[in-house]
């Protein structure tokens, strides 16, 4: 699933590409009975209202919330946002498309001048489509169709978007810039009990870390993925907290991690999966200085933990 660093990386890129163009069209196939009454676009229902919310919109910028894209857009002097979230192989890309009519199945397809990146076989399953006043068209490539897109559509915009239960469990942002150590640490500390890798990757305690950057952050603090929250001592919680901020920034610097389905909104690999100290190094000798360890894989709260068998050992072992 795409992460903080993935998600940005895209906001970055639209934001740089579409702010200010007007979206003309909507296209979807999705089409879910499981969806039925739901307030998202897989409900054909919610699509056509959504549709009418949308065309002629003017895109005014694009912002992140944890794992969501946030796509701001003003009709009429209404504001609103298109929120997508793109799930575990979900992304979004730009560029100009051809529809094929005759197709029953990927009927979008990058037009002859555009670039071969966007025809990586990662990029050929799009089941949303935005048709922009330049021509071009916001897709989303959605292999396992598990992404949501909805709509906040309120007078008091800020206040719903806060509010919206898409939204409201959310814990802090880690790159904001008064996220601090004593927040970090208090956050964890809602869950004392907990297996650190899996309290770094609650959304409700932090937003935005997944199972990647968690398995990075802990290996460059020295922290085993199973360490309970309340055993570990203030000084390596402050490793884990630079470490964390670190690893997400290094991977918004890399371009996002490309080890499964994500692409940016080119189409093309991120590389922060060159940079993997312990994500699925599984028996590779540990790469940090001095350790003669091996990285092992360990099934923690139902999620792949991968980390080194010497450096990272359980407190009192």
């Amino acid at each position: 699933m795409p992460e903080l660093p993935e998600v940005q990386t895209t906001v970055n890129g639209l934001n740089r590409r579409v702010s200010g163009l007007t979206i003309n069209d909507v296209w979807t196939d999705y089409n879910s009975p499981f969806h039925a009454g739901r307030d998202n676009i897989k409900d054909p229902v919610f699509f056509k209202y959504f549709k009418g919310e949308v065309a002629g919109a003017k895109i005014v910028r694009v912002d992140r919330r944890a794992k969501n894209i946030l796509i701001h857009i003003e009709k009429a002097a209404k504001k609103s946002v298109i929120l997508i979230h793109m799930k575990m192989t979900g992304h979004v890309m730009y560029g100009h498309y051809v529809f094929d009519k005759e197709k029953t199945k990927d009927p979008w397809t990058p037009a002859a001048n555009e670039r071969e990146s966007l025809r990586d076989p990662f990029n050929r399953r799009i089941h949303l489509v935005m048709t922009l006043s330049n021509g071009k068209q916001i897709v989303l490539s959605d292999t396992r169709k598990f992404a949501k897109v909805t709509m906040i559509s309120e007078t008091h915009l800020e206040e719903n978007l806060q509010n919206s239960e898409h939204l409201s469990d959310l814990g802090p942002e880690p790159l904001d810039k008064n996220f601090s150590f004593h927040i970090f640490k208090k956050r964890l500390d809602r869950r004392p009990n907990g297996r650190i890798k899996n309290v770094l990757m609650d959304q409700t305690v932090i937003a935005g870390v997944g199972n990647i950057y968690s398995d990075e952050a802990l290996w460059r603090a020295g922290i085993h993925p199973e360490e309970r929250v309340k055993n570990i001592p203030d000084a390596l919680l402050k490793k884990l907290y630079a470490a964390t901020l670190a690893v997400l920034k290094n991977g918004i610097d890399f371009g996002g991690d490309s080890m499964s389905d994500y692409r940016n909104i080119d189409g093309e690999r991120g590389r922060f999966q060159e940079k993997h100290q312990a994500y699925r190094k599984t028996g590779e000798k540990c790469s940090k200085p001095g350790c003669h360890g091996t990285i092992t894989r360990k099934v923690v709260g139902g999620r792949s933990a991968h980390f080194c068998d010497t450096h990272q050992k359980l407190l009192g072992k």
